[in-house]
């Protein structure tokens, strides 16, 4: 195991420094830290001639060879943000010094990145590293072979310093069939959706607090029958099965897990036995289909929904809508932003299932895997590497330029300048670790819930259990499709027999092979808690 390695590496090294100590007679004026900063390796003896240290020739501890430049591309999800340039000239003036390395940014915007992510992977295009995570793909594209096996001797020899911090249960949580295709994030985080409302607009038509899926309903209605030009719920749009409304009224108001979102399968957090059942197949469902087709018949959200390309996001900060649905982090970030930039509107949090159990995410919500066909998947470890946990390379792909886009406040928080918004919403998140920053805008309701869903998380034992769909892959391309065609005019009620378009979703699912997959996923998931016994 990794943590075995560990250890033996750092035998060797503590070996191997003793004898150079000894032949030196004590006066190499080494720092010794071979678990520190990936500085050029020949920077000891540039400083003992004189003479500058040329770009690093064994640039890592694992001594990687790093005297050719090599120049990096990676696939992040999310829109380039206006001040890249300015930031990657910066990044890049550090990783040349460090890996003798630049890195290029390709980024692929929210309203489409659903098509676009797995055609880069398919057309084996030219790129090194991408961003990856359970959400968007990660397991199905690591056994469609478009990541690099990351083996642990990878690792020790070219993320020595993310060996040190990460701890085992995460390498763990992200193999798929025991092989590593990414490196995960490295700071935990809750995914559970909230949604971000109108305040003032609660306020003017003395509605009462939202604290219920009922309660939200009402402001809904209200809104659309009294706010003229103002949508009162947008989704956000891209290819999910499910949106986050669902992950709301239907997986933290039942506390069911729902596996893979691309999958109508679910069981209940308290079932020790992990019955898996069909989402669409239950009474919960049926009920949330008459909630959605009420609030649809009343104009809770536009007509063209489902082909809407709408950024919900801009469009809450533009008050042309009334609320939308993310994870805390993302909506409280909005918040911030939206303060910092004198937002007339008055807007909070709304937890409409707030006495339900809460859950944290896996590793793989977040990480960076290398493509497959990359030509310096060695030179794109060591700057994961460092991007995980060189501080100076951290704060740069986190926060941007110092003194432009934060300003540093002590060595865990910042504060955002006014030009802050011009490197923010794409997916760096993958280099989430213990170096990360908190702002110290960020609002208090949003850090409050943190704390009090961290301090009662729920834990259970199909935490970290991940499906292998080796075997159901074309039932599953099948099921998808399914998915998306009857399933989603259902849930925004722009169907308007509910029934019958429900029993056509379920005889459809039927004919795609729904069962067959429910076996297997009932399968792995009996022998995973066998072997826990």
């Amino acid at each position: 195991m990794l943590h075995k390695q560990r250890t033996v590496i750092m035998a060797m090294l503590l070996t191997l420094v003793m004898v150079l100590s000894a032949c030196s007679g004590n006066n190499g004026g080494g720092n010794g830290n071979n678990g520190g900063n990936a500085e050029p390796a020949n920077a000891q003896a540039a400083e003992s001639t004189g003479n500058a240290a040329e770009p690093a020739a064994a640039g890592s501890e694992g001594g990687a060879d790093t005297t050719e430049e090599v120049a990096l591309k990676m696939i992040f999800v999310g829109p380039k943000p206006a001040d890249y340039d300015a930031v990657f000239a910066e990044l890049n003036k550090k990783l040349k010094e460090k890996i003798n390395a630049t890195l290029e940014g390709e980024f692929l915007d929210w309203s489409d990145w659903a098509q676009k992510y797995p055609l880069k992977l398919a057309a084996n295009e030219d790129f090194d590293l991408i961003y990856s995570a359970n959400w968007a793909g990660y397991h199905d594209q690591a056994l469609k072979g478009g990541f690099l096996e990351i083996t642990e001797d990878m690792i020790a020899k070219y993320l020595p310093k993310t060996l040190e911090a990460m701890p085992q249960v995460s390498w763990d949580q992200a193999k798929v069939n025991g092989k590593l295709y990414m490196v995960p994030q490295n700071r935990g985080e809750s995914v559970e959706k909230l949604i971000l409302y109108r305040e003032d607009l609660r306020k003017k038509y003395n509605l009462p607090a939202i604290d219920s899926p009922e309660a939200y309903a009402t402001y809904l209605k209200t809104v659309a029958e009294k706010e003229k030009g103002i949508a009162p719920f947008t989704p956000e749009t891209g290819d999910w099965k499910y949106h986050n409304l669902d992950r709301v009224l239907l997986k933290q108001q039942n506390e069911w897990n729902m596996f893979d979102l691309d999958m109508p399968f679910a069981f209940k957090l308290s079932d020790a036995k992990g019955q898996v059942f069909n989402v669409y197949q239950t009474q919960e469902f049926k009920n949330l289909l008459a909630y959605y087709k009420d609030l649809a018949d009343n104009n809770a959200w536009a007509k063209n929904v489902l082909n809407s390309k709408d950024d919900h996001q801009q469009k809450f900060k533009q008050g042309l809508t009334a609320s939308i649905t993310h994870n805390n982090g993302t909506l409280g970030n909005l918040m911030t932003q939206m303060k910092q930039e004198n937002s007339p509107y008055e807007v909070a949090l709304a937890d409409v299932t707030p006495d339900k159990a809460k859950s944290i995410a896996i590793s793989t919500q977040n990480g960076t895997s290398i493509h497959a066909t990359s030509k310096h998947p060695e030179r794109a470890l060591m700057l994961i590497d460092l991007m995980q946990n060189d501080k100076e390379i951290h704060d740069l792909i986190m926060y941007g330029v110092q003194g432009v886009h934060y300003e540093p406040v002590g060595d865990t928080v910042f504060k955002a300048t006014d030009k802050n918004a011009n490197f923010t919403g794409f997916s760096n998140w993958s280099f989430n670790s213990p170096l990360n920053r908190d702002n110290e805008a960020f609002p208090r309701e949003a850090s409050d819930l943190v704390a009090k869903w961290e301090s009662g998380v729920y834990h259970y034992p199909l935490e970290t259990f991940v499906f292998d769909n080796t075997k159901v892959k074309n039932e599953l391309a099948n099921i998808g499709n399914v998915m998306l065609r009857y399933a989603l005019p259902l849930e925004y009620g722009v169907v308007k027999d509910v029934d019958k378009g429900l029993a056509e979703l379920n005889e459809q699912l039927e004919d795609a092979g729904v069962e067959k997959v429910r076996q297997e996923l009932q399968a792995q998931i009996d022998a995973f808690l066998a072997a826990q016994q």
